[in-house]
């Protein structure tokens, strides 16, 4: 049961644990797929991939992580993905630069298939 909670006047602010204001986007951040929450060893150590495997993503263009304040790659969830079907492919055989062309032609007509549906949405009476 919860404790009743006193009446705020119009000048109280809300009393937020360890300080959290419920409008600072953190909760918008834990939803985006692309902010950049995982540090390089923490993406290796979560895909099963060495952090070169993750240099060599990067180097092959397939992306390009974002960068903290000093210097360290940090990746999003989206980036995860396209790093696991990397693997997957390079797993099967597929050389690195196949690999992350065929991921780059997938998510290219993955894009134009939303685009197509949408219009086809909006020229529906």
């Amino acid at each position: 049961m919860k404790a009743p909670q006193p009446a705020r006047t119009g000048d109280q602010q809300p009393q937020h644990p360890q300080g959290v204001a419920p409008d600072d986007g953190l909760e918008d951040k834990f939803e985006d797929d692309d902010y950049p929450a995982y540090s390089m060893g923490r993406a290796a150590e979560m895909l099963g991939v060495t952090p070169a495997f993750l240099r060599s993503l990067d180097t092959a263009k397939l992306f390009v992580p974002q960068r903290s304040s000093g210097g360290h790659r940090r990746y999003s969830r989206y980036q995860l993905r396209l790093a696991q079907r990397a693997r997957d492919l390079i797993d099967q055989g597929t050389p690195l630069d196949a690999a992350c062309r065929i991921i780059i032609l997938e998510d290219q007509l993955a894009e134009a298939q939303r685009i197509n549906a949408r219009l086809q949405q909006e020229r529906r009476p």
